[in-house]
């Protein structure tokens, strides 16, 4: 072989061994595949006494919506990140909504949560202001129930998420001391709160001891028989450990079956094809 050839041989051979052994620049710069997201859509339903936004987040999906809430009382911060947390979650990993409509109301009571009391601006307990057909005029320093039923903007921006959305069943977060955590259930919603119980751990419990007159509990669950879940965390844990230990309950609350009309037995099933404890 002549030299002219040997030579051009030697570099077509190392040409080659090299293009083989390392990738160009634009393989070694491919970014790996992202998760899909799934945006929520937010909207303002209303403002606050003090005019805060009151927002709702939706993801839009089949079947009756799923209402969740949190931060109706400003003393229970946790509520609040936990309704967040769920929001970030299921933008993150849409199939997990198990194709639902999820609508999640995450601060219901803005300006208590900005100064940390129960109450709203107006010294009223949201949570005792619904009409509900139990609702009795009551003064307290912690539980004022208002003026009148709903005549606070809170209550009323809650109820018109209800009467806009229609949904088959509500999950409002709450956090409570004394070891007390639960998961409460008022009107057809035994089977639900039961099935929380499966993934969270907490007792099921149909009262909480106490009257709650003009509660959400009393005018959804009761007057309305819309199935609701107070989830009531426990106040002495921080709010990832509440996330932690609720996640996998409040994605099977959403990923139900909806049980049949009347029905208190056995827990729900849970959608083909779902598994709470996924990512």
């Amino acid at each position: 072989m002549r030299k002219g050839r040997w030579v051009r041989y030697l570099w077509a051979v190392t040409f080659v061994a090299g293009c083989a052994g390392k990738p160009g620049p634009e393989v070694a710069m491919r970014a790996p595949p992202q998760p899909k997201r799934r945006s929520a859509f937010m909207r303002e339903l209303g403002t606050s006494v003090q005019g805060r936004p009151i927002t709702l987040a939706t993801f839009p999906g089949v079947g009756q919506p799923v209402l969740i809430l949190g931060g109706i009382h400003g003393n229970e911060p946790t509520s609040a990140v936990v309704a967040r947390k769920l929001i970030d979650h299921l933008e993150l990993h849409p199939h997990n909504g198990a194709g639902r409509t999820v609508v999640i109301l995450p601060e219901a009571n803005p300006d208590g949560l900005l100064t940390g009391r129960r109450t709203n601006a107006n010294g009223v307990d949201v949570n005792r202001n619904f009409p509900a057909r139990n609702w009795r005029r009551f003064k307290h320093p912690l539980f004022d129930n208002g003026p009148s039923p709903a005549s606070e903007p809170e209550t009323q921006a809650i109820l018109a998420a209800i009467e806009e959305m229609r949904p088959g069943r509500i999950v409002s977060i709450h956090s409570i001391d004394g070891n007390k955590h639960c998961n409460n259930y008022d009107g057809p919603a035994e089977s639900l709160a039961a099935l929380m119980g499966r993934f969270n751990g907490y007792p099921v419990r149909p009262t909480m001891g106490y009257p709650t007159p003009g509660s959400l509990g009393s005018w959804a669950g009761i007057d309305k028989r819309i199935p609701i879940v107070t989830l009531e965390l426990p106040r002495n844990v921080d709010s990832e450990t509440a996330w932690e230990q609720n996640r996998d309950a409040l994605l099977a609350a959403i990923s139900a079956e909806a049980p049949a009309k009347g029905s208190t037995g056995a827990p729900p099933a849970i959608s083909a094809g779902h598994s709470p404890a996924g990512d």
